[in-house]
């Protein structure tokens, strides 16, 4: 099975009742998610099967984030490490530096620097 991922900005993710329904969508979608929330800017990982990707963006989209960012839309991951399939469910981390640690654990690095602007 090919695993799709998508990366997305937003100014901040703070809201808990946000974050509560993007923890039940990512069971609904049976997909990892990993969010750096708490202050700006608000990055949000998401892994999985297609379907679930998309239906995962697409929630988060109709959320209205201020500053909504699909920074990379969802297409099969391409890495060097060997990607397992993490448990669905949702993930948060405080700092960015977390969530670059997160990313370089999977072999995605280089893809998520690109998706934020700092490549």
């Amino acid at each position: 099975m090919t695993l799709f991922h998508a990366l997305i900005r937003t100014h901040h993710i703070t809201s808990r009742k946000k974050v509560a329904h993007l923890r039940k969508a990512a069971g609904k979608y049976e997909v990892y998610a990993l969010l750096r929330s708490g202050g700006c800017p608000g990055i949000m990982y998401c892994k999985g099967n297609e379907d679930g990707v998309r239906g995962w963006v697409a929630t988060v989209q109709s959320l209205r984030y201020k500053d909504f960012h699909l920074a990379s839309k969802p297409a099969p991951i391409e890495s060097e490490v060997v990607q397992s399939a993490e448990r669905p469910g949702l993930v948060e981390v405080a700092a960015v530096q977390d969530f670059a640690a997160a990313m370089a654990k999977r072999g995605i690095s280089a893809w998520w620097k690109r998706g934020m602007d700092f490549a």
